[in-house]
């Protein structure tokens, strides 16, 4: 598949982001269940909004900075 010129160049970097924007959100919270202390379920869908907006929000940062657009 071809890019449309000007189209942006994403690194491996930010697949690697994206990644972890998708799975932090659930794990985390989680792993801290399980080896921290019991939370409820309302406070770990709280806290994996929270991850998942400052994820979102570094991505975007991440993106936008250091995406190369090809000439």
């Amino acid at each position: 598949m071809k890019r449309k010129p000007g189209e942006p160049i994403y690194l491996g970097r930010h697949v690697l982001a994206l990644g972890l924007a998708v799975v932090c959100p659930g794990a985390l919270p989680q792993l801290y269940h399980l080896l921290v202390a019991p939370i409820s379920m309302e406070v770990r869908i709280a806290a994996g909004l929270l991850i998942a907006v400052g994820a979102g929000l570094v991505l975007v940062r991440l993106y936008s900075v250091s995406a190369k657009n090809e000439p």
